[in-house]
């Protein structure tokens, strides 16, 4: 039986991420992608840091209308996102991948009818000294990972919703699935 190396497990890593960013490229409705950008993100077995968590560089973003990877997939391109999944992980070491996408009413009550595990932070009431994804993020997972978190935003922070999963496949085929979905919706 051959070991699996610290390096095998980087670019198995990199190679499902990049597999998922092209899906997200190819059939994501652009109007998913915040203002701020999206990403996506993929983590080692056991990370600690941000630089155990691959993303994209850059963000993924809307240019001419489609989706856009700015950059390549690497090993800690992402911070923000990477914080989302690192806290997730303390309390579910499978849910090694999470993604952000845009904030909107309808978009929430699609996901409401749609059944899956939702859980809400009030950045308002955010405890001073933390940083609010560490805090968001870990309100929400006390009991039971949701499948997505969301939050209304507050002044210069814009609302998001950040799906979580075992691996970016998963990830960017929940994100597909909600873009064939919202088709003739305002979003």
């Amino acid at each position: 039986m051959t070991e699996v190396t610290r390096d095998d497990e980087k670019r198995q890593i990199l190679d499902a991420l990049g597999f998922a960013v092209e899906e997200l490229k190819n059939k994501m409705d652009p109007r998913l992608i915040p203002e701020v950008g999206s990403n996506i993100t993929y983590a080692l077995p056991a990370a600690r840091s941000p630089g155990d968590v691959a993303g994209v560089e850059g963000r993924i973003v809307t240019m001419r209308g489609s989706v856009h990877p700015v950059g390549s997939c690497a090993f800690g391109a992402s911070d923000h996102i990477a914080r989302i999944v690192l806290t997730a992980m303390r309390f579910d070491p499978l849910i090694r991948s999470a993604a952000n996408i845009r904030f909107s009413d309808n978009l929430a009550a699609l996901l409401e009818d749609l059944s899956f595990d939702i859980c809400w932070f009030d950045r308002k009431k955010e405890p001073p000294g933390i940083q609010t994804m560490d805090w968001g993020v870990a309100s929400c997972c006390k009991d039971e990972v949701p499948d997505m978190i969301l939050d209304r935003g507050a002044v210069g922070k814009e609302p998001m919703i950040r799906i979580l999963g075992p691996d970016p496949v998963s990830v960017a085929n929940t994100i597909i699935m909600l873009s064939s979905r919202i088709t003739t919706m305002e979003i």
